[in-house]
């Protein structure tokens, strides 16, 4: 019973302190102070809500929390063992399927968007293939010469789909009901996750030290920094044109990465 009330604790202080719901909302606030600064060209507090949580919302948090305590971030309460790559892409990609299905109006094109998360699936799963393991850290930690070509592939897919995944794009019309600040609550939730992952997926575990800390978030902290200019360079290129890049490039950049996954296990065996 001791043991049970102790691994309650434990998980709890995971979803809700570090690396959850706290850690989620200092960095997420941050991360979009930033963006807002950047896109709109001047300050703007982030527009949290702070009545009554919607459901789409909830859903987000929750999910978010989930994926967050999967990531290899230094002194994470939850044991190693008891991590796994799928709940946490499970998680991530019910933040969007959550805000497409009870707030399609809000995107300028869902059917896109759709698309980006299965190529992100595709740069999150592939390098799973070969290790046959869904521990977080232990693909992070696998640097196997014939594994890097696939693992960098996979990294700069991941880094690609990002910005659409976080709302910076789709970019909405001016004048539109979608162009308002609405999702930035949702899009405060989901920085950390999806760049902490980065940083567990591609990078080698961090020490469980002050160094370990300060690498793992300079690692999560340059993640969100290339989505923010990333973000910003779709926005002065337009509306269309960014859609363009993403309908000609990101299809056929994930289809390279499956081939690497096909061919690079078909080589390790």
């Amino acid at each position: 019973m001791i043991q049970f009330l102790a691994q309650l604790a434990t998980h709890t202080v995971a979803l809700l302190l570090y690396p959850g719901l706290a850690t989620m909302a200092l960095f997420g606030s941050a991360a979009e102070s930033i963006w807002v600064r950047v896109s709109e060209k001047h300050w703007v507090p982030p527009e949290l809500p702070w009545h009554r949580p919607s459901a789409v919302l909830a859903t987000v948090a929750l999910s978010s929390m989930l994926a967050s305590v999967q990531l290899s971030a230094p002194f994470n309460p939850v044991p190693s063992d008891e991590r796994n790559l799928i709940v946490a892409a499970i998680a991530l990609g019910l933040t969007v399927w959550a805000e497409l299905a009870l707030g399609i109006e809000l995107f300028g094109e869902p059917g896109l968007l759709l698309v980006v998360q299965c190529c992100w699936l595709v740069a999150v799963l592939g390098p799973a293939v070969e290790p046959q393991s869904l521990r977080p850290q232990v693909l992070g930690a696998v640097l196997v010469p014939s594994l890097l070509p696939l693992k960098v592939a996979s990294g700069a897919l991941y880094l690609l789909c990002l910005p659409a995944l976080l709302k910076l794009w789709p970019l909405p019309r001016p004048g539109e009901r979608r162009a308002r600040l609405r999702l930035d609550a949702m899009r405060v939730l989901c920085w950390w996750p999806y760049c902490g992952l980065f940083a567990t997926l591609y990078f080698p575990p961090a020490a469980a030290d002050p160094l370990g800390i300060v690498r793992f978030l300079g690692i999560s902290l340059a993640v969100g920094a290339f989505c923010v200019v990333a973000g910003w360079f779709l926005g002065r290129r337009g509306a269309e044109p960014a859609r363009g890049v993403y309908r000609r490039a990101i299809a056929p950049f994930a289809g390279l990465v499956l081939a690497l996954v096909v061919l690079t296990s078909i080589f390790l065996r």
